[in-house]
């Protein structure tokens, strides 16, 4: 991590899939990103504006099959790269929320960069795909993100029926609750926990 600006570089690569990925948490929301799924770099992209991070990517994985295993280990990757960009964590307000429409949808965020991993989903969809994404994953792309962030994330759709305006609601909903609770508050000190530690 670079002095002042948060940012973590990772490689993952199994028999599955290959991914490299750099995040910057104080970026200006700058995106470069190609894992073979359309729909799954539009998404990216438009965390990275949202949140105002800069993210690059490249992934490669088994599409033959599906897109099961790219789209959860670009999720591990991308939640160990926040980790990682965080270090001590301190001075961070922690929590972050979002309520994000986008025309029929309404999604809620919230996180708590708690040091404990848990998901609560609730952006069910009567769509199997959406482009050429299986929409199921979508779902495994945020628990892999709240694994490897160590974080508590909820997810819940409040309104809507068309699945791309869920998704996108619910994508954009997360870097802005992300963007809030990584943010430095100078009246912190140490770490936001009466345990010490987060």
């Amino acid at each position: 991590m670079k002095e002042g600006i948060r940012s973590a570089s990772l490689e993952r690569s199994t028999r599955e899939t290959a991914i490299s990925l750099t995040l910057v948490l104080d970026g200006s929301g700058k995106a470069d990103v190609r894992t073979g799924i359309g729909f799954l770099d539009h998404m990216l992209e438009g965390f990275a504006r949202h949140g105002l991070f800069d993210l690059t990517l490249r992934a490669e994985g088994d599409l033959n099959v599906d897109t099961h295993h790219t789209v959860e280990d670009t999720g591990i990757v991308l939640g160990k790269a926040i980790r990682d960009a965080l270090g001590d964590k301190a001075g961070i307000v922690r929590y972050g929320s979002a309520i994000l429409p986008m025309d029929d949808a309404l999604v809620l965020c919230a996180l708590d960069l708690s040091g404990r991993s848990y998901l609560a989903y609730d952006l069910e969809t009567d769509r199997e795909r959406v482009g050429d994404l299986e929409t199921e994953t979508v779902r495994e792309f945020f628990r892999a993100v709240a694994g490897g962030a160590e974080m508590n994330l909820h997810l819940r759709k409040l309104a809507g029926n068309n699945a791309h305006h869920i998704f996108e609601a619910a994508f954009k909903a997360f870097a802005k609750a992300l963007d809030g609770a990584v943010r430095i508050d100078g009246r912190i000190e140490g770490v936001l926990s009466t345990k010490g530690s987060l």
